[in-house]
């Protein structure tokens, strides 16, 4: 592990509790539809990937890293995970992360994709600095990644359904993995564990990766949000999550400290701080837009408040 990677909290399990992150919410479009998303809502009971309290511009995101910094003097990365897909809309992500490292050349620079455009960014990224990418990595079949996603956008834009666009979704998916394990970037794969769909389908997916040059893996167990396809569904239990992880690193290291972060999360991780918590959200004017401003957005989405 270099010197840089021992200092990500993601990546290294000893660094969790000593090194902060920040996710800055610049990244509003997505381009595939996952069964068991739903970013419209936010709320304090709210942690989990796709969340925002509001989608920040570059310009405001590079700001909020300068007030990070004097908030959080163990900050060491600075990511962007959301809401939607940093890289469907790729302007506002590399412009935001070119500001960061020109401001702050000492910080890592992360970031977390579904992986569908990611070989045509990857140059981008390691000229950047980046040095962590997470790639959300499903499923290996194309008929498993079937019952995962609605749609996937193909390259003309049109929505691709079913294993059609679970196999375009995966093609993708493995280039764009090769090329940042080649280019030296260190390649973390997210793998949401759905009950009954792709739980039996994990080890393929651990060993897949592992031949791509990934070089960690995240088994996250489904968080059920009522009215998505798959909100229906159990999450796994503790003692699953754990067989499964067991299995899947016959190949890869495990990554077993994760937090689910929100798309604005800062602090260290497992803390629960948002920007908006710690006060480094900008001031804006008027009533608060939820992520991509979407009807019901900054309204919570969920029965956990009572």
């Amino acid at each position: 592990m270099s010197a840089d990677g021992s200092r990500h909290p993601c990546f290294t399990a000893g660094a969790h509790g000593t090194h902060a992150r920040i996710h800055l919410p610049v990244a509003a479009a997505c381009n595939i539809r996952c069964g068991y998303c739903d970013r419209r809502h936010d709320c304090v009971n709210e942690s989990r990937p796709g969340v925002t309290s509001r989608v920040l511009s570059p310009v405001e995101a590079a700001q909020l890293v300068d007030r990070a910094m004097a908030a959080l003097p163990h900050l060491s990365v600075v990511g962007i995970a959301g809401p939607g897909d940093p890289l469907a809309n790729p302007g506002p992500t590399l412009e935001t992360l070119a500001l960061v490292r020109k401001a702050h050349p000492g910080l890592l620079l992360c970031l977390s994709t579904n992986g569908l455009v990611l070989p045509d960014h990857a140059d981008a990224l390691a000229a950047l600095g980046v040095g962590h990418v997470t790639v959300t990595l499903n499923a290996v079949d194309p008929a498993v990644g079937a019952h995962l996603y609605a749609h996937v956008a193909g390259d003309d834009g049109r929505a691709l359904h079913g294993a059609e666009g679970a196999a375009h979704l995966l093609a993708r998916q493995e280039e764009g993995v090769a090329r940042l394990a080649r280019a030296g970037i260190a390649v973390k794969v997210n793998t949401v564990v759905v009950p009954g769909v792709n739980d039996a389908h994990v080890e393929a997916v651990a060993r897949r990766a592992a031949a791509l040059g990934a070089s960690l893996m995240n088994c996250i167990g489904l968080i059920p949000v009522a009215g998505t396809p798959l909100g229906h569904l159990p999450a796994p239990t503790p003692q699953a999550m754990e067989r499964l992880r067991a299995v899947a690193g016959r190949y890869l290291p495990q990554m077993r400290h994760c937090a689910r972060c929100r798309a604005d999360a800062a602090g260290l991780l497992g803390d629960g701080g948002t920007l908006g918590g710690l006060g480094l959200l900008p001031v804006e004017a008027g009533v608060p837009e939820g992520p991509s401003g979407l009807p019901g957005a900054g309204r919570c989405g969920t029965r956990r408040c009572g």
